[in-house]
């Protein structure tokens, strides 16, 4: 058998992995070695000299736990399927951790060692978005542009409603990109009308242009490519009365308006929260990220929007009088709920559920109906009606019950045979 063994046959020592050349010697010849003396000379610890000569060497990989490491239980049951917050995207899982579970690493070391997790990985590439053509990007002027958008029947779970689905207004100033989010449960025109006036107070003026999508609260025709398209009557007559341009996207290109598009991402970030809050909550948060994204430094220009807002106040045009705003402006009426379960608007009566007896209730009018509110939650809907008492048949049978008006046994035959002779009377 032939054995063949290493033969050392230069005996520089330049640096610390050299040492191990030393101890076969020391081993065969009984050679003395001045340890303190190749310290000095390497620039180290005495007892380092001592562990190289004995064969350490150092790893070449890392060992240590990382970051992640005391969340992965954490993000294990978040991610579940059993779960019903959603995370479509790695920032807003890095986020939640950031804010709920005192995770404290940067987000590039955050998405470094999620990807490393087969899991975690297939988790966000299945919820990742398809990729889009090229687009050529373009910047406008302070005061020149604001574009306009709704981030559409987005679906959360609340902890006083149930599922809710609930649309989110979002309008940004292109120049500094600072930005207005809003939360409500319709689309409806006078909505839109009174959340632009919202935010055009908000940046304490209006911009030249506002850049939108073929919404049908804007346009009657869709623009295209072979036409101008056709904008609503009523959105030219509130975009004259406050004295902006409208400028419609081509349909189906919404890189048109990539600065309003991008951050719509970020409202994905409420679906995290998925039965943990009631609807107040999440307007609470919704605002909360508003504010925060308005307060940090923007990803693509460097800047820190609410800063720049004050720059470019001084170049939006001002505001309407208040004579020309106030009809845009969806105005909340204070009512008290009488012992008939019932409130008072223009001389007409309508009804809650009599859980509300005694309650003040806010009322806001529009789309010809009276949006009935205790507590921002929705109680009741009613149509405009000229009829003097306006009974919802199930908030009359609920008042029944709560009275023990009638015997149990008939109390809805009853309830309704009342209905029709109060509707007989009042009609």
């Amino acid at each position: 058998m032939i054995i063949k063994s290493p033969i050392i046959t230069d005996l520089r020592i330049e640096r610390l992995e050299d040492l191990h050349k030393l101890k076969p010697i020391m081993e065969t010849s009984n050679l003395k070695i001045n340890k303190s003396q190749i310290a000095r000379e390497l620039g180290v610890d005495r007892r380092t000299v001592g562990k190289y000569i004995e064969g350490f060497r150092k790893s070449s990989h890392r060992t240590s736990s990382n970051c992640l490491t005391p969340h992965l239980e954490i993000i294990r049951e978040l991610l579940s399927d059993e779960n019903e917050q959603r995370f479509y995207y790695r920032r807003v899982l890095w986020q939640y951790l950031l804010d709920n579970h005192g995770y404290s690493g940067s987000y590039s070391n955050f998405c470094y060692y999620l990807n490393e997790i087969p899991e975690f990985r297939n988790y966000f590439r299945k919820r990742s978005p398809n990729k889009t053509g090229a687009y050529i990007r373009y910047e406008t002027g302070a005061g020149k542009q604001a574009q306009l958008d709704w981030k559409e029947s987005m679906k959360l779970l609340t902890t006083d409603q149930g599922w809710i689905e609930v649309n989110i207004f979002v309008l940004i100033l292109s120049y500094s990109r600072y930005r207005v989010y809003r939360l409500s449960t319709t689309r409806s025109q006078n909505v839109l009308f009174s959340f632009l006036d919202d935010a055009f107070q908000t940046f304490d003026g209006v911009p030249e242009e506002i850049v939108t999508d073929n919404m049908k609260t804007v346009m009657d025709e869709a623009r295209t490519k072979g036409s101008t398209g056709k904008i609503n009557v009523k959105f030219q007559q509130f975009a004259d009365d406050y004295g902006f341009r409208i400028q419609p996207c081509i349909a189906a290109t919404p890189k048109t308006k990539g600065k309003v598009e991008s951050p719509m991402r970020i409202l994905d970030e409420l679906r995290a929260y998925n039965g943990k809050l009631s609807y107040v909550g999440f307007a609470d948060l919704l605002r909360w990220i508003n504010d925060r994204e308005n307060g940090k430094v923007h990803s693509g220009t460097g800047r820190i929007p609410v800063m720049y807002l004050k720059k470019e106040k001084d170049l939006l045009h001002p505001l309407p009088p208040d004579s020309v705003r106030d009809p845009y402006q969806l105005i909340d009426h204070r009512v008290r709920v009488d012992n008939a379960s019932l409130f008072r608007y223009k001389g007409c009566q309508y009804s809650v559920p009599p859980e509300y007896i005694g309650r003040d209730v806010i009322l806001q009018i529009y789309d010809d109906q009276i949006h009935v509110y205790c507590n921002t939650r929705l109680i009741a809907l009613h149509d405009i009606s000229s009829i003097r008492l306006n009974y919802q048949e199930k908030h009359y049978f609920a008042l029944a019950e709560m009275t023990h008006s009638f015997a149990e046994e008939n109390i809805v035959e009853r309830a309704r045979e009342n209905l029709r002779a109060i509707g007989a009377v009042y009609e």
